[in-house]
């Protein structure tokens, strides 16, 4: 079944306290002696309307760059992802429900369009996260919360940037870089006309943009 089904997804909650059990909660003590019963329960900070933030990820072993660019005023979202010895692929997605995953190359003309029934991330997507308490991850000293049983995501606390987040999958993005008010130029956000012509090879490049893009899916569903 595909994990873009809407009818998939209640079954996702189910086995998410077997996806992660590494995760500190709240019903055990922080480290370094804080908790979240000790301490008044911190929010997360809500996203920046525009960012640019490189991103690595892991998943099950499989590794990618990740650029990142959100730009909530003109309702739209770009991931560009170079899988590790792999071939760039694109991920543009717009607040109409409409994302277009095509590769670059003019060589090989390759695209695929999904339409969903949501748009893209608003900035307070994590309002009504439970929070767990700190951890210390990737050197940095993190608040720590789970939304719906389908994300963690860590803070620094004392820059409250993001730091790192975990999808129910396993898939595990550290934040290398985060600039805040970065805009990508709109020639970059057009997707190629092979995207819009009736037939295009998207056979290649369809295992590539689910594998990427279901937790994405998921996550936009269950939040907006």
């Amino acid at each position: 079944m595909s994990l873009y089904c809407p009818s998939f997804l209640p079954r996702l909650l189910l086995i998410f306290s077997y996806i992660h059990p590494t995760i500190i909660s709240s019903s055990t003590s922080g480290l370094y002696g804080v908790s979240a019963a000790q301490t008044s329960a911190p929010t997360p900070r809500p996203w920046p309307l525009q960012f640019h933030a490189k991103l690595f990820m892991n998943y099950s072993g499989e590794l990618s760059v990740v650029d990142l660019w959100y730009d909530w005023p003109n309702a739209r979202n770009l991931h560009i992802i170079q899988p590790q010895l792999g071939e760039l692929l694109y991920d543009v997605e717009w607040s109409n429900g409409t994302s277009f995953y095509f590769s670059p190359s003019d060589s090989s003309p390759r695209c695929r369009t999904v339409h969903f029934d949501v748009g893209i991330l608003r900035p307070d997507w994590l309002d009504g996260a439970a929070y767990l308490g700190r951890r210390v991850v990737d050197g940095f000293l993190c608040n720590v919360w789970e939304k719906l049983g389908f994300i963690w995501y860590y803070e620094d606390v004392s820059t409250r940037r993001p730091v790192h987040w975990v999808f129910y999958t396993g898939r595990s993005v550290h934040v290398m870089t985060f600039d805040v008010g970065e805009v990508l130029e709109d020639s970059k956000w057009q997707a190629p006309a092979k995207c819009f012509e009736e037939k295009v090879n998207g056979s290649d490049i369809g295992s590539i943009a689910d594998d990427f893009a279901s937790s994405l899916v998921n996550l936009y569903i269950l939040l907006l």
